[in-house]
């Protein structure tokens, strides 16, 4: 398939890119800095885009065949939330007015219930550093929710998916809609690698068309 990796140099994104690539897609990776990809292959293409501009974004997505987006104005943003949700918008109102239907979109683990209607950001014990941005992607998969004209999927990742669980490839994982996935410890952990997996395993698949998922082990 041909698709456009938005964020592709981040933590997620650069996982997804090496996954897509992996296993023969197209790529176009939609950065801010070009200098920071630093994978040469024959099925990448980059390309400089601003996310907030929704021409540039209509621009750089016309002609594929999907849109993953790995956006993220950083955690330790002051300004996270506001900035996560604009570009988040403007992301989707540029694949709208574009050819393109199918987009997927990494978010939070914040919005998974924990209990019947609680989510867990507004739990007590959530982190505070990481709150701004989680609520944000909160927010944003309510606005994506109410999406008619495109094949969303969102993604939301085990509470326990960063550097510290990351490094290996499985290539297995378990799949729920709005609660976690815990383990036989209790945990919700995942690698970046498997992350991937799930993600361009959506993407060839279309599981969870208009749909929020998540994947842990």
């Amino acid at each position: 398939m041909n698709i456009v990796l938005i964020g592709a140099s981040g933590f997620v994104g650069s996982a997804i890119l090496k996954e897509a690539l992996n296993r023969g897609h197209e790529v176009t990776a939609v950065v801010r800095n070009p200098e920071k990809i630093t994978v040469h292959h024959d099925h990448l293409k980059i390309e400089k885009a601003d996310v907030l501009d929704v021409a540039q974004v209509t621009k750089v997505v016309n002609g594929n065949d999907a849109v993953i987006s790995a956006y993220n104005s950083g955690w330790t943003n002051p300004d996270i939330y506001e900035e996560f949700l604009r570009g988040s918008k403007a992301i989707q109102a540029g694949i709208k007015a574009s050819d393109v239907k199918r987009y997927i979109v990494i978010g939070g683990a914040g919005s998974l219930e924990v209990a019947t209607g609680v989510q867990a950001v507004d739990t007590p014990d959530f982190p505070a550093a990481y709150k701004p941005g989680a609520t944000a992607a909160r927010d944003y998969l309510n606005i994506i929710k109410e999406e008619k004209d495109l094949d969303w999927t969102f993604f939301s990742p085990a509470f326990e998916m960063g550097p510290q669980t990351s490094g290996v490839r499985q290539g297995t994982y378990r799949i729920s809609l709005d609660t976690p996935v815990f383990d036989e410890n209790g945990r919700s952990i995942l690698s970046v690698e498997d992350l991937a997996v799930a993600i361009i395993d959506e993407l060839e698949n279309a599981k969870h068309v208009k749909q929020r998922f998540t994947a842990a082990y």
